[in-house]
């Protein structure tokens, strides 16, 4: 189906082979976020899923420290739904936290989060021009940006340009420009709001944080055309349907995954997925970005015990509401990890259902031998 998919409309993917522009990973894939939501439409109706939309879990209903139903409300009004298991992608740990299961929120101490960010599209930016720029000011990036071999990659992503971020002085609390290219020639997807000291479990901080996030999107895009080289030409052709949040509740799971653990590389006897991200704690309250790199063969192993919630007997998380750390979930919170972790839950929850046990009973094995068979890397 996926091929299918790529050659009826054209799907663009496109991927350095060699470490991105700003020095994080060694591959950038950009892809067609127009594309994709038809995509996952049609995966999961291909997979028999009763999608709906426009609804969320506000209330439940535990047994005996079993989940009974879950409460939706839609435009429809309010129903219930009833099952043996449930799985919690919501980011925020919704359903956990409705259950009773505990869990944690932001760093220790002042339970501060990551700021939010609205990313954003912008067409007409003139690549060359931008690469041209780093070339000839290679002290204006971040210190990792391959500079070397930039002539021979393709441009993926841009960190840095600290003096005109630094001269232009916008009201917005970080210290460099980042951007990443594609998937068309012309375009970047931008990374620079940050709006702080809002939680985004609260629907009153939510909404100031769509406001100031959209605010600041105009801001930092006018500061481009200004600014940048590349993009006198360029304007916004997207901005993201609602703010992005990088942390708010998780789980306190059967393992809690450590900045240890991730710094270490290490790895678990019931690992499920890995990682080779590294820690990237975007300041609470500062400008700055938080960086630790992963040691090792660069890659560290998310168990499966981190899935799996204290005292709810029928319930898995996967995504960034999964036990970890204030530091670890900085890694495990990104899209890589959230597609591992929840191919992971829905195997496991399977697997349960199947062998009539609870989400902490699980052979891990089985599940490991499952996704070992759908090419998921374990090791």
């Amino acid at each position: 189906m996926f091929e299918s998919f790529l050659q009826g409309f054209g799907f663009l993917l496109r991927s350095s082979l060699q470490d991105g522009a700003c020095g994080f990973v060694h591959t950038v894939t950009p892809y067609d976020p127009e594309v994709y939501k038809v995509l996952a439409v049609e995966m999961l109706q291909e997979a028999g899923v009763d999608l709906l939309v426009h609804s969320f879990v506000d209330d439940l209903t535990v047994k005996e420290s079993a989940i009974h139903s879950v409460q939706l409300t839609t435009k429809s009004g309010r129903f219930s739904v009833s099952a043996d298991l449930f799985i919690d992608t919501t980011g925020d740990a919704d359903v956990a936290h409705l259950a009773g299961a505990p869990t944690e929120k932001g760093r220790p101490g002042d339970r501060k989060t990551q700021p939010m960010t609205s990313k954003f599209r912008m067409r007409g930016v003139d690549l060359k021009k931008v690469k041209e720029a780093i070339l000839a000011d290679p002290d204006n990036f971040y210190p990792k940006t391959p500079v070397k071999e930039l002539p021979d990659l393709p441009l993926t992503a841009v960190q840095g340009f600290y003096s005109q971020w630094k001269e232009a002085d916008l009201p917005i609390n970080r210290d460099q420009v980042l951007f990443f290219a594609g998937p068309a020639d012309d375009e970047v997807l931008v990374n620079m709001t940050r709006v702080q000291d809002l939680d985004g479990t609260d629907v009153e901080d939510l909404s100031r944080a769509e406001y100031e996030g959209r605010k600041q999107v105009l801001m930092v895009a006018d500061f481009l055309k200004k600014w940048i080289p590349g993009f006198e030409n360029a304007g916004i052709s997207n901005v993201g349907a609602q703010i992005g949040i990088r942390e708010t509740r998780r789980i306190v799971g059967l393992y809690t995954l450590q900045k240890e653990d991730v710094i270490a590389g290490r790895h678990f006897e019931d690992v499920i997925c890995r990682s080779g991200y590294p820690i990237d704690i975007h300041s609470p309250s500062g400008k700055n970005v938080e960086v630790a790199w992963v040691s090792g063969d660069g890659a560290f192993d998310i168990p499966y015990r981190s899935l799996v919630p204290q005292t709810v007997k029928n319930l898995l998380v996967a995504g960034r509401c999964l036990s970890a750390s204030h530091e670890a979930i900085a890694t495990s919170r990104l899209t890589p990890s959230a597609m591992g972790t929840g191919q992971a839950a829905g195997t496991a929850a399977a697997l349960c259902l199947n062998n009539g046990c609870a989400p902490a009973d699980l052979d891990v094995s089985l599940l490991q031998e499952e996704l070992v068979k759908d090419d998921v890397v374990l090791s």
